[in-house]
């Protein structure tokens, strides 16, 4: 099996072994609750999370709702309504679709149960804009976000002081009921009030925080958005339990696992990695490099495995993702070199607003796009990273994986 075939065999199984349907059911099985039982998916794996719930609960489920991404339900579940919105920007069936939430969780007693399972792209896929904001508001704010480099936990810090339902706000919603919040995690550090914008979590953000964020990128904010910037967010939850049955972490091992199996010496390097795109790709570059001419942190065969979630600077008007900005800015460096490959992929099968989880690179992609009169810096400085790795055949093609848990950055030298 060549290198590349290695490459693809650890992509799919780590993939494989952070699937949300387990995890699931592990945090459901055994579980009694009392009076209703509501039960709310939010994000991209939000189908996958609720098949499982229902596969444990079945007619247990007074009402379930799925809200996930575009293209990402699976069929029908019984008992649930599934919907779909748009992510990353927000459109009309986000709001719509989190009024029915709402609304399902409304008038229940203390007796009754919400089970909110989450999981990664939550934030923009539920979403109702507080006070007068109206949509707009938000997709100026969180087009600024996107586009100025900031990192997730300061999108979430003023996604949850603008909206309704973000920043324990529906906790509130669902009292006096109680929650069980079952998370997949894509923050760094699993940090609960900024999965998904912990919308059942006290906040630890502060308004403080809120306006030195706008002023550190120099957003525009109306003076509706000022106001509601200025309004603190719950600081205690009583009502909810939290979960956390997922994270990078785990893709990481499993990973390193997988590259073990195949004969590759495993060394995971980091799973907070948070620079820019062509950064880390550069950095990889680096310790590749240093492998083959130095035979130090490791001697080939190994695995350098990372994972994390890099920001882009938008600087031109291309089509692209992280991943493969940074696999493409690591095949500008490891150009001419043998028996090499360097993988960044979305753990939940998309990148950007493409169809690609990533790219996978080696030593001969820079030539073939310069054969093809394609400069890998002008590539990236349109940000245009997907119509070159797709001229390369250097794309990473899943499709939706049902989970999320950030992304996964690996080397393999042999």
């Amino acid at each position: 099996m060549g290198i590349k075939e290695d490459a693809e065999k650890i992509i799919h199984s780590s993939i494989q072994r952070v699937l949300p349907d387990s995890a699931v059911k592990r945090a459901l099985e055994g579980k009694s609750f009392n009076g209703k039982v509501i039960v709310i998916a939010i994000g991209k794996a939000a189908w996958n999370m609720a098949n499982a719930a229902e596969d444990i609960l079945g007619n247990r489920i007074e009402k379930g709702i799925v809200l996930t991404k575009y293209h990402h339900g699976q069929g029908d579940i019984k008992g649930f309504t599934i919907l779909e919105a748009a992510h990353p920007l927000p459109d009309e069936n986000t709001i719509m679709g989190t009024e029915k939430i709402i609304q399902a969780v409304s008038n229940l007693s203390a007796e009754d149960t919400v089970i909110f399972l989450v999981s990664g792209g939550g934030s923009a896929l539920f979403e109702k804009p507080a006070g007068n904001l109206k949509l707009n508001d938000f997709l100026q704010i969180t087009d600024q976000l996107l586009k100025c480099g900031a990192d997730i936990v300061e999108i979430n810090t003023i996604r949850k002081h603008l909206s309704a339902v973000k920043g324990g706000k529906f906790a509130a919603l669902c009292a006096p009921a109680h929650i069980y919040t079952i998370a997949l995690s894509d923050i760094l550090g699993d940090r609960p009030d900024s999965i998904a914008s912990g919308p059942t979590c006290a906040d630890h953000s502060t308004c403080e925080e809120a306006f030195a964020i706008v002023e550190k990128y120099g957003l525009k904010l109306t003076d509706e958005m000022k106001e509601q910037l200025s309004t603190e967010t719950p600081k205690e939850v009583p009502n909810n339990t939290m979960l956390i049955t997922g994270s990078v972490k785990e893709l990481c091992f499993a990973a390193a696992a997988e590259a073990k199996a195949l004969g590759y010496a495993p060394l995971i390097l980091s799973t907070f990695v948070d620079c820019e795109a062509k950064e880390a790709g550069r950095f990889l570059a680096s310790i590749g490099k240093t492998i083959q001419q130095e035979g130090f942190p490791l001697k080939s065969p190994c695995a350098i495995i990372c994972g994390g979630e890099t920001i882009v600077r938008i600087t031109g008007k291309g089509k692209g993702g992280r991943n493969q900005e940074l696999a493409l800015s690591a095949a500008a460096s490891i150009a001419g070199m043998e028996n090499i490959v360097i993988g960044a992929v979305g753990s939940d099968g998309t990148d950007g607003p493409t169809d690609a989880a990533g790219g996978l690179v080696d030593g001969h992609t820079k030539e073939i796009l310069e054969q093809a009169g394609i400069s890998i810096d002008d590539v990236l400085a349109e940000n245009d990273s997907n119509c070159a790795l797709a001229h390369a055949d250097a794309l990473i093609i899943t499709g939706p994986t049902g989970t999320n848990v950030n992304d996964l950055y690996f080397l393999l030298c042999k």
